[in-house]
């Protein structure tokens, strides 16, 4: 795990096979980058590139997501760990994204931070979620074929110990009774979320992130919700 990096303007052995899948990641990386949901070196998105045993194709931290190069990603495996040496750090939350992708459906995850999902995950963290229901929008998300329906919102308290909201996250994944679906908020943080495959992840992140605004703007108008600076 000591090998040092590959030479400027070479890519790291590990991903010299997983070009098409770097490439699409950093195309998400500039789409999420412009619509401002992906800003300075926030962010970090996933692809499951092998499942047994589990190895992901991960962005490395620090990186500005609409400017991500080929060698701005890690290997890792079923632990959050680099399958090999020389690869760079990967994003400190990188067992979120292990917990979502230990799901036998879920092939990539997306994770960003906008204004939207920092504002609401603030304001109903006493209440650990909310609920979306009625929009059209919602039959964006998998397996929801009509607007007459329910989404709740789970909201888990921020912490710089992510192996510790990696396991609260990992037990409500496994809450059968009461499942987690598409996706979850971290207070003041931002939003997780997943689908089969990329194009899947990245329409749910486009379709939660519309009715998160479309939750925000509504209580705004009405008076339930007054952040500063915010029209």
């Amino acid at each position: 795990m000591n090998s040092a990096p590959p030479p400027p303007g070479t890519l790291h052995p590990a991903l010299v096979s997983l070009v098409p899948e770097v490439d699409a990641l950093r195309e998400v990386g500039r789409m999420l980058w412009q619509r401002g949901w992906s800003v300075g070196t926030s962010s970090n998105y996933s692809v499951v590139v092998n499942r047994d045993p589990l190895t992901l194709l991960v962005t490395a931290s620090g990186k500005d997501k609409g400017r991500l190069e080929r060698n701005d990603f890690v290997l890792v495996d079923e632990f959050g760990k680099p399958t090999t040496g020389g690869q760079p750090k990967s994003s400190a939350e990188t067992l979120l994204h292990v917990v979502a992708a230990s799901q036998p459906e879920v092939g990539a995850v997306l994770h960003t931070h906008s204004i939207w999902t920092t504002i609401l995950s603030d304001h109903f963290a006493a209440q650990g979620g909310f609920e979306i229901a009625g929009y059209e929008m919602l039959k964006g998300l998998d397996g929801i074929s009509t607007h007459d329906t329910a989404w709740w919102v789970e909201i888990f308290e921020n912490t710089q110990h992510i192996p510790t909201l990696a396991e609260q996250v990992r037990q409500r994944l496994d809450d059968v009774s009461r499942p987690l679906r598409y996706g979850y908020l971290i207070r003041k943080h931002g939003l997780y979320t997943w689908g089969r495959d990329l194009n899947e992840a990245r329409r749910h992140i486009e379709i939660i992130e519309f009715l998160l605004e479309c939750t925000a703007r509504r209580m705004i108008l009405a008076g339930e919700l007054r952040p500063a600076g915010v029209l």
